[in-house]
């Protein structure tokens, strides 16, 4: 295992040092914003404004990369990163901390895809697996060790802004100093909404709400946390329990989708959820291990949904498709984490701290009813014909180089959205569509990767 992780030690370090920053970035503004007096619904505009530009940088990255190369946009992204995180501390200003977080988002996407490509270039298909796994667990690490390292020091200075964008400058030193050729382009999504409806109505409807719930948690569960009188220690595991229960849970969640109706374990996953959502208004917890348990069985259901409603479009999609449905639904789950910390950041404004779970039970329950209503209408995909259910970071972690790292196992070369693969007949592509949406169309219309 060492011989397949040495070559890609450095692009590993790079991804760690980035995440860090960036889990310290995520958490010190709502701290700090919280402790300053900004209001719910301003802080909720920090998670909207990241996501916007996540969103756009996701789209924008791989023109940059074409017309300058990796090293250069890298460069460029990471201290953007770390000027941004800059001026939020000299700029105490809700408006400010919008428009520039907004920087951030744009920034993150694009540093992120590019070491993500790198590691793509630089694996072999017999070894991604492992790769992959070791990705994701020094990303989930490096969140988690940024996350919990604002408890050990005073976040009311210009401590942990500083060594973020510390940390953010050093992100950019293995890519920098690495001697290999550039890899192959960036992966570039477009975005083909009616495509994605035809090819699975319950895996864009699902990845939307999951984008909502999601976002709406990711952003202000330190505000919740805050507001309910947690102490800092206890709300940095507040943000940080979650999401490592969701990496944990996805094994035996993945092992159960694959063998059933994975609708259904959707189902299961977002009832868990809304049980959790539940407890937090209707009990509404004030004591630490109360608040930290329940935040763990709430984080193990919303961070295993996003890589179920993925493997179960992926299931539906033609040969050679999977990055194009991959990146497409990506970007819709960026529009809901656009929406949702709008929406909570409202709610929690005019109704307090259980405002943030009022707007998940809504995205929930919207989920479980579109989806129970959706398996009455059409059958189960056959255990045969289904895709291999893969563990990856959460929505708001990933990009469309995700899933092209995750390794489509029939794609040798990543297609641009749109692209139809090559050596796929038109009557393979048609007999591969969602036998999800199969019930409602006749003649069998056109699937992604095909064009309309």
């Amino acid at each position: 295992m060492m011989k397949q992780l040495v070559p890609i030690s450095a692009l590993l370090l790079g991804s760690g040092l980035l995440l860090f920053a960036g889990g310290i970035h995520g958490l010190i503004l709502p701290v700090r914003g919280s402790a300053e007096g900004f209001s719910a619904s301003s802080l909720g505009l920090l998670g909207t404004g990241w996501a916007i530009g996540y969103v756009a940088g996701c789209l924008i990255a791989p023109r940059l990369v074409g017309a300058v190369g990796h090293i250069r946009t890298f460069g460029v992204m990471s201290a953007f990163a770390a000027v941004s995180i800059l001026l939020q501390a000299l700029i105490v200003e809700p408006w400010a901390w919008i428009v520039v977080r907004a920087v951030s988002g744009f920034c993150f996407a694009g540093a992120a895809m590019i070491v993500e490509s790198w590691l793509n270039d630089r694996v072999q298909p017999n070894t991604r697996g492992t790769v992959m796994g070791v990705y994701t667990m020094v990303n989930l690490s490096a969140v988690t060790a940024g996350q919990m390292s604002i408890s050990l020091g005073d976040t009311s200075g210009f401590m942990f802004f500083a060594i973020a964008a510390i940390v953010y400058c050093l992100a950019l030193v293995p890519t920098a100093l690495s001697t290999s050729a550039s890899p192959t382009p960036l992966v570039s999504v477009k975005l083909e909404p009616r495509a994605l409806w035809r090819n699975s109505p319950v895996a864009v409807v699902a990845v939307f709400l999951v984008g909502i719930s999601n976002a709406s948690f990711g952003t202000l569960a330190a505000v919740y946390a805050d507001r309910v009188g947690l102490t800092l220690t206890a709300i940095a595991l507040f943000a940080s329990i979650p999401v490592l229960a969701g990496a944990l849970a996805q094994m035996p969640i993945g092992f159960a989708s694959d063998r059933l109706d994975r609708r259904k374990v959707l189902v299961a996953t977002a009832i868990v959820a809304l049980a959790a959502d539940l407890a937090f208004v209707l009990l509404a917890p004030e004591g630490r291990m109360e608040n930290l348990v329940l935040v763990g069985v709430f984080g193990a259901a919303i961070f295993a949904m996003y890589p179920i409603i993925v493997a179960h479009a992926n299931d539906h999609a033609p040969p050679g498709s999977s990055i194009q449905v991959s990146g497409g639904l990506l970007m819709i789950f960026g529009f809901g984490s656009i929406i949702g910390p709008l929406i909570a950041g409202v709610m929690m404004s005019g109704i307090g701290p259980r405002g943030l779970f009022l707007t998940t039970i809504a995205a929930h329950v919207l989920m479980i009813v579109y989806t129970i209503w959706r398996i009455g209408r059409s059958a189960a995909v056959p255990a045969t014909d289904k895709s291999a259910f893969q563990i990856t970071v959460p929505g708001r972690l990933a990009t469309p180089e995700t899933a092209a790292l995750a390794g489509g196992e029939d794609e040798d070369q990543p297609l641009e959205a749109g692209e139809t693969p090559a050596g796929s007949e038109p009557e393979a592509a048609e007999a591969s569509a969602d036998h999800d949406a199969a019930a409602e169309r006749e003649p069998r219309e056109k699937v992604p990767g095909r064009e309309d």
